[in-house]
């Protein structure tokens, strides 16, 4: 498990603050969905915004910034809330192991890498299965079971 954690700043907090709203009312942009997790030590629910990486039927949740809050309680909760305000649905979340995220990263990148490219440790879409594997106890992967 990794430690590290891209902390965002006020403008990006905002900007994704911005993003979860829409994504809470249904308006989901270039694949965004709202993602609500149990915390650790309020047991208060809390909304973030993520990108929802679908393969072979299955969906996935990365954190590309690391070891978030929302990663950290959605590991400890074990299930978090997916979708907008008015069609919540709780689904279980686990974690992948190292060796199952290669795959999944190289995806996540061929879509969202515009959007995370300062937040996956100088991955590429065009990185070799080696680095991807390399990089992977660095960013957490999530199945979702619904």
């Amino acid at each position: 498990m990794t430690t590290r954690y891209d902390e965002p700043n006020l403008a990006t907090r905002t900007f994704n603050e911005v993003f979860r709203w829409l994504a809470e009312a249904g308006i989901g942009i270039a694949g965004t969905k709202a993602l609500r997790v149990r915390g650790r030590k309020t047991g208060k629910y809390r909304g973030v915004v993520i990108n929802l990486l679908t393969v072979d039927g299955r969906d996935y949740v990365v954190s590309p910034r690391g070891n978030t809050q929302w990663a950290r309680n959605a590991r400890a909760a074990g299930e978090v809330r997916m979708g907008p305000r008015w069609r919540t649905r709780e689904v279980r979340i686990t974690e992948l192991a190292d060796d199952a995220k290669p795959e999944l990263l190289k995806r996540y990148l061929d879509r969202w890498f515009w959007e995370v490219k300062g937040h996956v440790g100088g991955l590429t879409p065009e990185s070799t299965d080696a680095e991807l594997l390399a990089a992977a106890p660095s960013i957490p992967v999530f199945e979702l079971y619904r």
